[in-house]
């Protein structure tokens, strides 16, 4: 195997262009850590900084760099370096047929896409002519891409390949925003692949549960305004009447990573409990930099505060569906990404056990309040009904062999009936 320590992926977070890398990575088993939020990566400040553009001089993400020091920017040029033998093509032939499938998603998907889907999310203003025009090209895309899998079940041969990977994600927003069920009825062989493709594990990994839509999405003014950047102030002048220059912009952003990195601002999902006691930052601290049987552990039942906070136990209910365990372990990993801006209110030990083909995924979360968290925002429930869970009696010695166990990643564990393979940590 090429890749044996881990690289990092920079982007901003929900970045179409870097699910591309991440799906490789997840089908080739290359260890990839994902620098999507603050502290490893801040879009708008990590990329214009001097460390940052010596390595990639465009300032643009996603941006890859190895433990080796081994840099290279472009989304495609990224997948195409994640990927295997097998996802490239394998032959010279379906090389080049990988190849041109992801040349033809940049020339004439995304144009099109860009055109109709960002005034939906309010990137763009508006212009009928030019959507009606998109949607036409659209329609052609989806024609070509309908006639040629006809004959086929994936792009190039008999398995997915990065050519099914790079279409995918172009197309993901077609699918998400404006593709409803009575524009894309003519285009059934396309559908058929696209929901083939996005149901695999390796995808589901990165891209969570994909909802078609059911409505096309319409351009809302309000929105298109909101979205806006508000004008500058205008500039003091200096003593002697010079104008002070703001400093240049290292990098333009374009309207969509404009858009789609911002963070809007958002109440509080947890905003309604009351304060606590415990600090759960703190907590975490002990564990990550202290030893867990002698002093997190003893530190995390002295001030658990059992009013402010709760202990669920999670399992995998799906464990017929768990193949290679570098794919299992990847489906922890894909999840805890999703819930990045849980990160604050919860913390978690997430296990698989077992071997190739014979495992299991189950964990011990600690949530702020006394309910699951998930149901607080739309953006944390991806994921989490595949899991069964069932809120532990913090009095229990149940539960009190269940933290110490999943906390230290040591232990009989005889619920499980599996040996311990390894963990991940969602803190």
């Amino acid at each position: 195997m090429r890749f044996i320590s881990t690289s990092t992926l920079y982007t901003y977070p929900e970045n179409w262009r870097a699910f591309k890398a991440q799906i490789a990575a997840q089908y080739s088993g290359a260890k990839l850590k994902v620098a999507s939020s603050a502290p490893a990566f801040t879009f708008g400040q990590t990329n214009r900084a001097p460390a940052f553009l010596n390595n990639f001089p465009l300032g643009k993400v996603p941006a890859f760099q190895g433990d080796d020091g081994f840099c290279l920017f472009e989304s495609n040029a990224i997948a195409h370096y994640l990927s295997s033998d097998a996802l490239r093509g394998g032959s010279p032939q379906s090389s080049a047929q990988v190849l041109q499938w992801v040349s033809f998603a940049d020339s004439e998907i995304i144009p099109p896409a860009s055109a109709w889907v960002f005034p939906t999310l309010g990137i763009m203003q508006y212009n009928k002519q030019a959507t009606e025009q998109a949607k036409e090209e659209v329609k052609r895309v989806l024609a070509v891409l309908n006639q040629h899998l006809n004959t086929h079940t994936f792009l190039v041969g008999e398995r997915v390949s990065l050519a099914d990977i790079t279409v995918v994600c172009s197309l993901l927003w077609l699918y998400k925003q404006v593709l409803e069920p009575a524009f894309r009825q003519p285009y059934p062989n396309v559908t058929r692949w696209f929901v083939t493709c996005i149901n695999q594990p390796q995808f589901k990994a990165v891209l969570g549960e994909v909802r078609l839509c059911e409505k096309m999405a319409q351009f809302d003014a309000k929105t298109f305004a909101e979205m806006q950047p508000k004008k500058e102030v205008p500039q003091k002048k200096e003593k002697g009447g010079k104008e002070k220059k703001p400093a240049p912009d290292v990098e333009e952003m374009d309207e969509c990573e404009a858009a789609l990195a911002a963070e809007p601002k958002t109440k509080d999902p947890f905003a309604h409990l009351p304060k606590s006691a415990f600090v759960l930052d703190e907590f975490k601290r002990k564990y990550s930099n202290e030893d867990t049987m002698s002093v997190a552990l003893p530190y995390f039942w002295e001030h658990f505060d059992r009013e402010g906070f709760s202990i669920w136990y999670a399992e995998y209910r799906f464990p017929k569906e768990l193949t290679q365990t570098f794919m299992s372990c990847n489906l922890i990993t894909g999840m805890f990404q999703r819930l990045d801006k849980l990160r604050k209110n919860a913390f978690a030990s997430v296990l698989l056990f077992g071997t190739n083909n014979d495992s299991i995924i189950s964990g011990v979360w600690v949530f702020r309040g006394q309910d699951l968290a998930f149901t607080l925002s739309d953006d944390w429930q991806i994921d989490y009904e595949s899991y069964a869970w069932r809120k532990l009696d913090v009095d229990s010695e149940e539960c009190k062999t269940m933290v110490k166990e999943y906390f230290a990643w040591e232990g009989e564990f005889k619920h499980v009936g599996k040996a311990f393979n390894q963990g991940k940590v969602f803190k």
